[in-house]
C-alpha cells in the first residue's frame, strides 16, 4: 500500500486549536470481518492489533475522571474486541452516550449472537456504514453478499426498536462516495435513502451521515495507483469553506489508538500524526488523567481539506 503522508503538505491548511474535550473516539481493534475499499483504517480479517486489557482498565479510569459526553467506539469492527461489552456497560453506567461504529454484518457473524439485543438494552447509538441502497454498489465497495447481510442487520435492529419514530434507540447510516468525488447534499440524499429503504425493504432509520473520503490509507493508495491523487486534492482545495472550521470534529474529540496513544482525529491516527499538545512526543492515554487540552494546537496536513470541503465532513455527517 502506498504511503500518502509525504504527499500531504503541512503548511497550507489554516491553524486550528482545541476547544473543550467532548468525545473520546477509541479504536479498539483493526480486526474486521470485512475489507472495504474506502476504509481509512485498512482493517480486515487478518489484522490482529487490539487494545490490551490493561489499557481497557485505564480507559475506564479516564472515563470516570473526565466529563466527556460521548464514547465513540470504532475499529475495524469494535464489537470483535473481547472487552467491548464490558466497556460499553461501564460507560453507560457512568451516564455517557456510547456510539458503536457498526458494519451491520457483524450482527450475523457466528459467535456474536445476542449482540443486537445487548446494544438495544444499553441504548447504544448505532452508526452503520451503508454506502448505497443498491446491492451492486454496496457489494462492489464492501464485498460480495455484504448488502444482503446489511439489510438483514437493519431489519433486526428495526425489530428491536432502532430507528423507529419516538424510539430512544438511534440508528444512523453512513454514506461514503465510491470514488474521488464529494458527497451529494446530505438532506436530499437522506430523503432518497429513506424512501428507497422503506419502499424496497421496509427499513427505517434515524439520520444519514455523509462523509467525504480521506486521501489516506487504502483509499489514498488507490488514488495514487490510478493517477487521481492530485486531482482529488485539488477538488478538496477548490471546495474549501472557512465556515466549516469552527465545527471540525478534531476541536472537541480525542482519538485513541489500540496502543493507547492520542491523536487529534482518527485520520491523523492512521497517518501516525500524534497530538502536539502534551509534553511527550507520543502522548498517551494515561496523560489524559491530568493534562488539560483546551487551546492547544491541532496537527494538520492537506488531508484536512476533506473535512472542510463543501458542506463539511465529520463522523457525525456534514457540518452545515
Amino acid at each position: 500500500m502506498r504511503d500518502t503522508l509525504p504527499l500531504l503538505n503541512k503548511l497550507d491548511f489554516p491553524p486550528l486549536h482545541r476547544a473543550a474535550l467532548d468525545t473520546l473516539q477509541v479504536n479498539l481493534t483493526y480486526r474486521c470481518n470485512q475489507r472495504c475499499l474506502h476504509c481509512h483504517v485498512n482493517a480486515g480479517p487478518t489484522r490482529t492489533e487490539s487494545m490490551s486489557d490493561d489499557l481497557i482498565a485505564l480507559l475506564h479510569q479516564v472515563i470516570d475522571a473526565h466529563p466527556v459526553a460521548t464514547l465513540d467506539l470504532t475499529g475495524g469492527a469494535p464489537e470483535m474486541h473481547p472487552q467491548f461489552r464490558a466497556l460499553v456497560s461501564h460507560a453507560r453506567a457512568a451516564g455517557i452516550r456510547v456510539i458503536d461504529r457498526c458494519n451491520l454484518t457483524i450482527l450475523s457473524e457466528p459467535g456474536y449472537e445476542g449482540l443486537a439485543e445487548f446494544l438495544a438494552a444499553e441504548q447504544v447509538a448505532i452508526s452503520a456504514s451503508l454506502p448505497c441502497y443498491s446491492r451492486d454498489n454496496v457489494d462492489r465497495q464492501r464485498g460480495d453478499g455484504v448488502f444482503e447481510r446489511s439489510i438483514a442487520g437493519l431489519r433486526q435492529l428495526n425489530r428491536l426498536g432502532y430507528g423507529q419514530p419516538d424510539s430512544p434507540l438511534e440508528l444512523n447510516l453512513v454514506y461514503n462516495p465510491q470514488g474521488p468525488s464529494l458527497p451529494p447534499p446530505q438532506q436530499a440524499l437522506e430523503a432518497d435513502y429513506k424512501s428507497h429503504l422503506l419502499e424496497d425493504f421496509g427499513i427505517v432509520f434515524s439520520h444519514l451521515h455523509t462523509i467525504t473520503n480521506q486521501p489516506i490509507a487504502r483509499f489514498g493508495s488507490t488514488l495514487v495507483s490510478r493517477g487521481q491523487f492530485n486531482d482529488y486534492m485539488q477538488l478538496l482545495r477548490d471546495n474549501f469553506s472557512a465556515d466549516n472550521l469552527p465545527g471540525l470534529m478534531c476541536r472537541g474529540t480525542v482519538s485513541v489508538d489500540w496502543r493507547g496513544y492520542l491523536y487529534d482525529c482518527d485520520f491523523n491516527q492512521m497517518l501516525d500524526l500524534p497530538m502536539p499538545v502534551l509534553a511527550s512526543d507520543r502522548p498517551h492515554l494515561r496523560e489524559l488523567l491530568s493534562q488539560p487540552l483546551q487551546d492547544h494546537p491541532i496537527a494538520t496536513r492537506d488531508h484536512c481539506f476533506a473535512c472542510t470541503a463543501g458542506q463539511g465532513s465529520s463522523c457525525g455527517g456534514t457540518l452545515n
